[in-house]
């Protein structure tokens, strides 16, 4: 860990059209990014951390330019290294599909800026311009499928914008006392499923997620295939895509998933205990590639009943 971090890749702001009353970029990245101190945005184009498109540097007078590109290199205090590694499971022209690891960041957001899967993926590849087609929680390992270019992602988001992909997760959870005096008497008969649909909103802090009453906006299929001691193994196939929303049916069931820091309760924050990590696995996922038409599956390890 390292008292100032810089970002390894290059973030980006078009500057917008409809904008007439900044003179220079400088103030227009002033006003644009309000919690940024005014001084900071001055000395990263002092230093030369501030540039267009072509790599022409950016001056504390340089007139703005409507449509225009601007690059710049976010900074953090500090950012610590997560000790997991990714791996790239499949890979042609137009897509990777990565193995993300529990702890990782999907891409930069807040204080993490090297420390995330699109980034470490930029730089195993050479490819600056990989950005995800969909969404991973940090918290949550598995499958994750990115686009090489940015000109592809709207094909591939939209196999999961329209149901188009077959998402398949595996949890690990304590049964409930009901389900494990059945097992431990004989009595329950495997697989055991499930079909969870309720109405999810946003919780209080806002990252979280509760159920309301409502019409359903959400649907999950939960299938309990393997019991060890007091844990259940859970196939879990989200048919809508909600944050959160496979940990909350989880919860809803009476069985929260293993380790899970949010629910049912939202524990201090704290630093990563990566010894404790989320039972959640994004392991499986099926579809027909929009382009050529290819069949892919692809899958990942199980997770560890350790």
């Amino acid at each position: 860990m390292s008292s100032s971090v810089l970002a390894t890749q290059a973030s980006y702001v078009v500057l917008p059209e409809h904008i007439t009353d900044k003179p220079t970029v400088l103030s227009f990245l002033v006003e644009r990014f309000a919690q940024i101190d005014a001084s900071v945005w001055q000395s990263r184009v002092v230093e030369g951390k501030v540039h267009w498109q072509d790599g022409s540097l950016i001056e504390l007078d340089t007139p703005y330019r409507p449509r225009a590109r601007v690059y710049y290199y976010r900074e953090v205090v500090s950012e610590t290294k997560v000790p997991f590694d990714e791996e790239v499971i499949y890979q042609d022209e137009r897509i990777i599909v990565a193995f993300k690891p529990h702890f990782l960041a999907l891409h930069p957001s807040g204080n993490v800026i090297n420390e995330c899967l699109v980034n470490r993926l930029r730089i195993k590849t050479g490819l600056e311009t990989i950005v995800p087609a969909h969404r991973l929680d940090r918290a949550t390992a598995g499958l994750v499928l990115l686009c090489l270019h940015p000109e592809h992602r709207q094909r591939y988001h939209d196999l999961f914008k329209f149901g188009q992909i077959r998402k398949e997760y595996q949890a690990l959870a304590k049964l409930t006392p009901e389900l494990l005096l059945k097992h431990q008497r004989g009595e329950l008969s495997l697989p055991l499923n499930w079909t969870v649909k309720n109405r999810m909103v946003k919780g209080e802090p806002t990252f979280t997620m509760r159920v309301a009453p409502g019409e359903p906006n959400t649907h999950s299929e939960i299938q309990l295939i393997e019991i060890n001691g007091e844990l259940g193994v859970f196939n879990l196939s989200p048919i809508t895509g909600r944050t959160h929303q496979l940990r909350v049916h989880m919860q809803s069931l009476g069985m929260p998933i293993l380790n899970d820091r949010c629910y049912p309760e939202l524990q201090p924050k704290a630093p990563d205990d990566y010894s404790k990590p989320l039972k959640l696995l994004a392991r499986r996922l099926t579809f027909t590639d929009p382009v050529s038409g290819q069949l892919i599956k692809l899958e990942c390890d199980a997770l560890s009943l350790s």
